[in-house]
């Protein structure tokens, strides 16, 4: 099978996945979605909204501050480097708003082998950091455990794929 072909079939399979239908309980939980690269944003919309969730995107960190601002989500996804504002100045900027310190975060990165300890990651209180490239259902399983139980604990790869 060419990889068009294959492709399309992998998108067709995730799009009417049973088990994408919508729960009950992700009806109305929105989520504010934030990352420049376009195809992962509309990949993770598609596959969170098929679930239930509602969802706000945007694609850098200054704009998320101000859709934050307007109305707090239930959830925050958010890539690591973005222009203008990148996730971890996001992330700061959440912690030390009163408002907004108590947000549960995910975090998305192609360069997880970069972050160090001067990032302070522990310090923000990062509910779960998934590498991309992540499977969409990966996602949606993450989301659903933080929402639920406030962290994630990653399976072994072989699950998320």
């Amino acid at each position: 099978m060419s990889a068009p072909q294959q492709s399309l079939q992998e998108f067709h399979q995730v799009a009417t996945d049973p088990a994408d239908a919508a729960s009950a309980a992700n009806v109305g939980k929105r989520i504010l979605l934030v990352d420049d690269e376009m195809h992962i944003l509309r990949a993770a919309e598609f596959k969170l909204k098929r679930s239930g969730y509602e969802i706000e995107c945007v694609e850098d960190g200054e704009q998320a501050w101000e859709a934050i601002q307007e109305q707090i989500p239930d959830l925050l996804i958010t890539d690591f480097h973005m222009p203008r504002l990148d996730g971890l100045g996001l992330c700061r900027r959440v912690r030390d708003d009163a408002a907004t310190r108590q947000l549960p975060i995910v975090m998305l990165t192609a360069k997880g082998f970069e972050m160090t300890s001067d990032d302070n990651l522990e310090s923000l209180d990062i509910a779960a950091i998934l590498a991309k490239p992540f499977s969409p259902r990966g996602l949606v399983n993450c989301v659903e455990s933080v929402l639920t139980t406030g962290s994630f604990e990653q399976p072994p790869v072989s699950f998320l794929r």
